[in-house]
């Protein structure tokens, strides 16, 4: 099981990646507002970092959302159900719905960034920013790091089922 350690120490450290990137963004748009309406000085590179950054902090922390479980679900009739229901629920929700979505956007992805990286596909704007396909490329980790996470947490949640320890 010392796999399951790594790839939960993974999440967890992109989770905290994704922490860092967001004080960095909210900075940068403090600064970037700052200068286009104080100033009258706006910059396409500054604004297109700024959705890069938004892009990693999202793709950095859907696995550790889910790891946390602080992911979004209806929870209209979730609480009202048993612990082992619940349980079952979420090893399904794994099983038919995480991986295989995940797995899809990684198979479609791939493609995508490396056309991307073929290109060495830049912004369209003048004064963008370069390497277009690096930030793609994040796309591919974050739903690794997510099939990575559902596939613990199934473990785990097939573990505590099989043994009827349910907690």
């Amino acid at each position: 099981m010392s796999f399951i350690r790594l790839f939960l120490a993974t999440v967890e450290q992109s989770g905290r990646i994704a922490a860092i990137l967001l004080y960095f963004l909210s900075f940068l748009i403090l600064f970037d507002a700052s200068m286009r309406y104080g100033f009258a000085s706006g910059s396409i590179m500054l604004q297109e970092l700024e959705w890069h950054l938004f892009d990693l902090i999202i793709l950095l922390s859907i696995a550790f959302t889910l790891k946390h479980h602080r992911h979004v679900r209806v929870d209209i009739f979730y609480h009202r159900m048993s612990m082992r229901i619940r349980k079952i629920i979420d090893l399904i929700g794994y099983v038919l719905l995480v991986v295989p979505f995940s797995a899809v956007v990684i198979y479609v992805g791939f493609d995508f960034v490396m056309m991307s990286y073929v290109q060495m596909e830049g912004s369209a704007d003048p004064g963008g920013l370069p390497y277009r396909f690096v930030i793609k490329a994040t796309m591919i980790i974050g739903f690794g790091l997510l099939i990575m996470q559902a596939i613990a947490h199934t473990i785990a949640l097939l573990n505590e089922l099989l043994s009827g320890e349910v907690h």
